[in-house]
């Protein structure tokens, strides 16, 4: 029978962090300084796996231009999976370059030259280019609706449980369109981790050309904040004002949503205030390092009665700067597991509870591969289950 195994590794433990804090964060050090300007906002360190604020996370809302983050996060798959590649070549079809023509913002394609995929990625994310997605949506897959639908499959397999996506570029749809802080943090978190070489070569640069026109990139916080590297702004009347965001500072990352601001300095003013106090407020700690064992989870048939649980990019804990937390760290998994299992296979979850904030669970694999075990390896199993 399997059953919900739950292992206390460490007892709540105090820690008293170091550094000045403002007397604000003193009286309320889990909530930011000031984001009024954005009725829907969320902070998540993707280091962690930690919340550290939540305003709506979970309530719906068009995205306008920021549904270009998942046609990039699909180009990506797709350009890992060997599907499409960078110097490949698509010419906009008639109809669908008189669609895209001059509608919002645009790379200015023009209907008789080939452009390639590097150049329709860097138009979506740095000038958002409306023509651009559409262009690259019909060249990879055929058609906009085969690419849509890809966008929608997509997003189930990474997690992404209260979104829809209508089109690639997020052009007004009547509502088709929607997500949620939540999944869009989940989106910008699986994109980094999984593509941090094409993350850096076409997120957060400063201006696109193309066809021998300059545009700059309307990123809020790239380039003015330390550590900023995108990720994509939003706006129609119907949306107002909105941003996905990220910064990485000393190997700690940050994922930021604020949306429904009434305006685009709002926007950005909530932005940088969101993120700036994520870094101020708290202070990390490495609990295991990457690939460190976590705990023992017991195995039934198998070559070895155990195995070790490991976290591939390690456990950290974010603690509120210059205030008391505690911790408490525990293992939880269905076993006795059943052999065998494979190295990397995941096994377990660690959960981490913090003092006044959400708890959170890190994902636990395999250290190892453990084998159906033979005869002679069940005698002794057995024998050893019978003396402990």
């Amino acid at each position: 029978m399997r059953l919900s195994v739950r292992l206390t590794l460490a007892a709540s433990a105090c820690l008293l962090c170091t550094g000045a804090v403002s007397a604000r964060q003193a009286e309320n050090p889990l909530g930011p300084p000031a984001v009024e300007d954005a009725p829907i906002a969320y902070l998540y360190d993707v280091t962690s796996g930690q919340v550290l604020f939540a305003r709506e996370a979970d309530r719906r809302f068009m995205p306008a231009s920021i549904t270009k983050v998942m046609t990039t996060f699909l180009a990506f798959e797709w350009m890992e999976e060997g599907r499409i590649v960078p110097q490949q070549s698509f010419a906009p079809p008639q109809e669908l370059w008189r669609k895209w023509r001059g509608v919002g913002s645009t790379m200015f394609l023009a209907y008789d030259e080939t452009v390639t995929v590097d150049e329709l990625v860097h138009g979506v994310t740095t000038v958002s280019a409306n023509d651009g997605a559409a262009l690259l949506a019909h060249g990879a897959a055929g058609s906009v609706e085969a690419w849509v639908d890809a966008m929608n499959a997509k997003a189930t397999e990474i997690g992404m449980r209260d979104s829809h996506f209508g089109t690639p570029n997020g052009w007004m749809d009547e509502g088709r369109t929607f997500v949620t802080a939540r999944d869009l943090s989940t989106l910008a978190s699986v994109m980094v981790r999984r593509h941090p070489v094409k993350y850096r070569h076409f997120v957060g640069k400063p201006s696109f050309t193309y066809g021998g026109i300059t545009q700059p990139n309307h990123d809020p916080i790239s380039g003015s904040l330390s550590g900023a590297d995108g990720i994509k702004t939003g706006f129609t009347n119907q949306a107002g004002f909105g941003f996905l965001g990220s910064a990485e500072r000393n190997g700690r990352r940050l994922v930021m949503v604020v949306a429904g601001s009434p305006g685009a300095r709002a926007r950005d003013r909530a932005s940088r205030q969101l993120i700036e106090w994520g870094f101020a407020a708290f202070e990390q700690t490495q609990l295991f390092a990457p690939e460190t064992a976590v705990g023992e989870v017991r195995v039934q048939g198998g070559s070895s009665g155990s195995v070790n649980a490991v976290a591939p990019q390690g456990v950290y804990v974010d603690l509120p700067e210059g205030t008391p937390a505690a911790y408490e760290l525990s293992l939880e998994y269905e076993g006795p597991l059943r052999a065998p299992i494979a190295k990397g296979e995941l096994i377990a979850h660690l959960r981490v509870s913090v003092e006044g904030m959400d708890d959170y669970r890190v994902p636990l694999v395999a250290a190892e591969d453990v084998d159906t075990a033979n005869v002679l390896e069940r005698a002794i199993n057995g024998l050893r289950s019978w003396i402990t």
